[in-house]
């Protein structure tokens, strides 16, 4: 803490009070504070600083990050709870809330850093970080009410560090609205940004990738591990400078929940194929974990991608939540994948994410979470549910107007799974539910069956919840469900007839992916509307 305070000391005095623009030399920490959603914590954190009275938009958004930083170092405390911690379920919450801590952290810090060093550093790279710090502390919360354990403490979950980087959001978000350079990194030589390393380009374009893997896995013993676990552990660990790690997975059902952790950059994995090579788990709400933790596959390290692989959870519908892929990796791809599972089936928990000709299966809110992700060229199967239940295909997580965030399903098909077809009249199908107030979901150009309610979303609960600050828009969908004539007249629905205002869901803008993607060179994707 005596470091972390020095460097707060060291950055506040290095951005003291100058006046080069005489539009904003009287403007007080009062009045900018005041252009933020929530002023009050604004004021009584960054006003006790006398000598910081006036600073220029860019060196005010610093300051709201620092003091979001200023309030969260310190991990959550138990007052009830001895060490070691009495249960299970106790344990679950307390690591995962420590882990998400930790990743607000961090998502924090790198921001910060990036704006002082990092020149190919964008606005838009400062939306997605500071949306994904406040995400993770929304997924704390929820991950305790799951197995309700609510009674532990730390400032960074009391509401302040929230609300401060609430207004961090909205004060870049000035900044990425007036910005010229939204989507970062630019386009260097042969479509790729200049952080992809020429042997990362070939590597990423050789159509034998797998016979260049790092390390092999086979059920066989054939390769040089059996667990996958043990094969990333062992690649990451030993892995020379910052090049890509690729683990080659043989064909074989793998059961093993695996963790990429955030120390575990630019991995990836390479199956025999989605029908061939699976990794299956069962864990799930009813049985003593978090939604978050149920994860059979987890991803928080940058960059990761998978190839030919089904990433699946067996819980079934009888219990509950349970998740088969959870990932929070930033600029992570998908390309012909498989998820399997019932209800929260994939996880889309932070970040950027872009998935391509992948099948998805599952029941209620199976594709869900705050990351800002494409589906491109994907079949979303729905399931048969439990007799009662409802199919929900999206329960997207915004819950600040200024994340960067949302859902796009784009040249998609939306089809009843084999289970769910001989029935399909017996359970009514949505396209979505606002799972946080400013959930947002665009479905474009993408074949809908006939199973599809004919309202089309659905509510939350019964509720009115969030009807007027969610955004679900439909455009040029088409099939037996694709019809808007009966859809919901709720204000956040939108028919979408603009083509401009469409485009705003594409790869390049909603993930920036003319950035990026273009390292995954053996994708064809499309950055726009046609494909």
């Amino acid at each position: 803490m005596a470091k972390f305070a020095s460097f707060i000391f060291f950055f506040l005095c290095s951005y003291q009070v100058f006046a080069n623009n005489n539009e904003t030399t009287n403007k007080t920490i009062d009045w900018w504070c005041n252009t933020t959603p929530h002023p009050g914590p604004c004021n009584y954190f960054m006003a006790r600083d006398s000598s910081i009275q006036s600073e220029i938009h860019r060196r005010f958004r610093t300051m709201t990050i620092l003091a979001a930083l200023e309030r969260g170092p310190t991990p959550i405390q138990s007052p009830r709870a001895p060490q070691p911690l009495r249960s299970k379920r106790k344990t679950i919450v307390y690591r995962d809330c420590n882990n998400l801590i930790d990743n607000t952290i961090l998502q924090l810090n790198i921001t910060l850093q990036s704006i002082q060093t990092n020149a190919s550093f964008t606005d838009f790279d400062a939306q997605t970080w500071l949306s994904t710090a406040l995400t993770n502390i929304e997924i704390c919360r929820s991950g305790s009410h799951d197995l309700n354990v609510t009674k532990f403490s730390s400032p960074i979950l009391s509401g302040n560090v929230s609300e401060l980087i609430s207004n961090s959001l909205a004060t870049n978000g000035a900044l990425l609205d007036n910005s010229s350079n939204t989507y970062g990194g630019g386009r260097k030589k042969q479509g790729f940004p200049g952080w992809v390393t020429n042997r990362d380009r070939k590597l990423l374009q050789d159509l034998e990738l797998a016979t260049r893997a790092n390390v092999v896995v086979s059920k066989d013993g054939r390769g040089h591990f059996r667990s996958i676990q043990a094969a990333i552990n062992y690649a990451t660990g030993r892995r020379v400078g910052n090049g890509r790690v690729v683990v080659y997975v043989k064909r074989g059902v793998y059961r093993e929940n695996i963790l990429i952790s955030r120390t575990m950059n630019k991995v990836m994995l390479v199956g025999d194929g989605l029908r061939y090579t699976v990794i299956t788990g069962s864990r799930s709400v009813s049985s003593g974990f978090t939604t978050y933790s149920s994860a059979t596959f987890g991803i928080d390290g940058i960059g990761f991608i998978a190839r030919g692989i089904t990433f699946r959870n067996t819980a079934g519908p009888q219990r509950g939540q349970a998740v088969a892929l959870r990932s929070a990796s930033d600029l992570s791809v998908f390309y012909a994948c498989g998820f399997e599972g019932y209800q929260d089936t994939l996880f889309v928990h932070a970040q950027r994410q872009f998935y391509k000709s992948c099948y998805i299966y599952g029941t209620i809110d199976f594709i869900f979470g705050n990351a800002a992700v494409v589906f491109q060229n994907c079949i979303i199967y729905v399931r048969k549910p439990l007799v009662g239940q409802a199919n929900v295909i999206t329960a997207q997580g915004r819950g600040d107007p200024f994340q960067n965030t949302g859902i796009t399903i784009h040249n998609c098909r939306i089809m009843p799974a084999p289970d769910l077809r001989p029935v399909v009249g017996s359970f009514k199908t949505f396209l979505g539910r606002p799972w946080q107030q400013y959930s947002r979901t665009v479905i474009m150009k993408s074949f809908i069956d006939g199973f599809v309610s004919p309202e089309g979303w659905s509510m939350w609960e019964d509720s009115n919840f969030a009807l007027s600050t969610l955004y679900y828009g439909e455009y040029d969908n088409f099939g037996p469900g694709g019809s808007t004539r009966n859809r919901v007249r709720w204000p956040g629905y939108h028919v979408i007839t603009s083509s401009n205002v469409a485009s705003r869901f594409t790869v390049s803008s909603l993930i920036a992916g003319r950035a990026w993607l273009p390292s995954t060179g053996y994708l064809t994707f499309s950055l726009g509307l046609s494909l």
